[in-house]
């Protein structure tokens, strides 16, 4: 059970010892979260961390550069041999040292709540191209395989926290939410875009754990929550008054019993010239806003507090603050 004003994260985070930051993330977290380590390999980017045994697929970790090249091999028939509903497809340490830190780390513990997090169908498939240089998303055969990928690697992850937690929560990391109906992605439909959204919600809740979308942008706010996430997290930072475009949406959500989890730290340089006290005064004319359109006390019974974003783009240094002020404002709120 989740409670309100609890504190978790966002994936990324800049440091380079995998034990060191899994260290920080269980001292620091009331939900904790394995930590994905960008500058430890380019494996552990967004996209390279969960192509691992996807068809198709090669990491050049010199160039650091991905991209799929649709051989005349087997590898797609061999795929659709083993992979089906229920299949689990691990994310090795090759890919994730710092899961598997986090996981060496809590063995012998039981936790309330652990986070996961998967990135998300649209923004693996619009964020990963051909040898063309055209994204896999406009490969219509494709874009089914990598969703069936991305399902059995968040299936895998669930089981591996589920057996220290009560509760899972996985969170669908969808960056390109917010840029949907831009001129980039014009020709992305809606009702495709939220078929998949749903595909990857449903199958993280089979599997008996909490689904959350995270999107730091200009989202569409109403597309993600039709999709039937459970927890929508926000850039509250940057963003957070696009959710008065739709209170009558937000409002039915909580209602629901749907969470907002709260992104009102910064996770860029702004990070540098903020305090307690400025964030606080920003969250409370943010609060104060949407609570005029929607009942106070219903927003307050559902916030999480996170950063606006990962962290693996700030020094070791900034991210400590990230998190301090985090803690803190949790203090000054709760």
């Amino acid at each position: 059970m989740l409670y309100p004003y609890q504190t978790t994260g966002i994936g990324s985070l800049p440091h380079t010892d995998a034990e060191a930051a899994a260290e920080l993330v269980l001292e620091t977290f009331d939900i904790p979260f394995w930590p994905q380590l960008p500058r430890v390999s380019f494996r552990e980017q967004m996209i390279p961390q969960y192509s691992e045994g996807l068809p198709f697929i090669r990491v050049d970790d010199e160039r650091k550069s991905i991209w799929v090249n649709r051989s005349g091999s087997d590898e797609l028939e061999r795929f659709y041999e083993f992979c089906t509903d229920e299949t689990r497809i691990a994310i090795s340490e090759n890919f994730a040292e710092g899961l598997h830190a986090f996981l060496r780390l809590i063995k012998g513990k039981h936790f309330d709540c652990l986070k996961g997090h998967v990135t998300g169908p649209l923004t693996f498939t619009l964020g990963l191209n051909d040898s063309r240089g055209r994204p896999v998303y406009y490969d219509e055969e494709l874009r089914e395989v990598y969703l069936m990928g991305l399902e059995a690697k968040a299936r895998w992850q669930i089981d591996a926290l589920r057996a220290k937690a009560d509760q899972v929560i996985v969170f669908i990391d969808e960056p390109v939410a917010g840029a949907l109906g831009s001129t980039a992605y014009i020709t992305v439909e809606r009702t495709e875009a939220l078929r998949l959204l749903r595909e990857m919600v449903n199958t993280i809740k089979r599997c008996g754990a909490t689904a959350g979308i995270h999107c730091c942008g200009r989202a569409e706010w109403p597309l993600l929550i039709e999709s039937g996430v459970e927890i929508l997290n926000f850039d509250a930072y940057d963003y957070g008054d696009t959710l008065l475009i739709y209170p009558g949406e937000i409002e039915d959500f909580l209602k629901r019993g749907g969470i907002l989890a709260w992104g009102i730290v910064p996770t860029t340089e702004a990070i540098n010239s903020e305090s307690e006290e400025s964030l606080y005064a920003l969250f409370m004319r943010r609060f104060e806003k949407l609570s005029a359109r929607i009942s106070a006390d219903l927003l307050k019974e559902k916030i999480l507090l996170t950063p606006a974003c990962g962290t693996g783009s700030l020094s070791e240094a900034e991210a400590l603050k990230v998190f301090e002020l985090i803690i803190r404002l949790k203090e000054s709120l709760a």
